[in-house]
């Protein structure tokens, strides 16, 4: 067994992510090595880039290189987001050669500007870090049995 990177948890990055058996997972923007990173659990449904009207997801992973992509991503996952699910925007992390200067106080002051919250933040791998918003409780409908 290879141990993780120093300061990485060892813990699966779909299980970090929060995808569980069954989920439908939509990916935004994500570079070409992501899928590798992922174990998925059984019967996940992976869609890349998504249409617009497509149905919700359990979780939505968005990469964001620059402000102008979060700007243009942010909406497009929280439009196709379950309001039960999650929203990761991943960004560059500063020590990366991707870095462009995007921070996590700018990805969270999107987020909650569209009325969501954070809740969770991870390493994605050594180049980006990922933060997770949810609709807050209250504003959830009630989950369909």
């Amino acid at each position: 067994m290879t141990r993780p990177p120093a300061g990485y948890s060892g813990t699966p990055l779909a299980r970090k992510l929060g995808i569980e058996e069954g989920h439908r997972l939509a990916v935004l923007g994500a570079p070409a090595h992501f899928r590798a990173l992922l174990d998925l659990p059984a019967d996940t449904r992976l869609d890349a880039d998504p249409p617009a009207d497509a149905e919700p997801y359990d979780v939505v992973v968005a990469f964001a290189p620059d402000r102008e992509a979060l700007h243009e991503r942010f909406p497009r996952g929280h439009a196709l987001l379950d309001p039960h699910g999650g929203l990761w925007i991943a960004w560059p992390k500063q020590s990366s050669p991707l870095a462009t200067g995007m921070r996590e106080s700018d990805v969270r002051s999107t987020g909650l500007a569209a009325g969501l919250v954070d809740n969770k933040i991870c390493a994605v791998d050594g180049d980006w870090s990922g933060l997770r918003f949810v609709v807050r409780v209250e504003d959830r409908p009630a989950r369909r049995p």
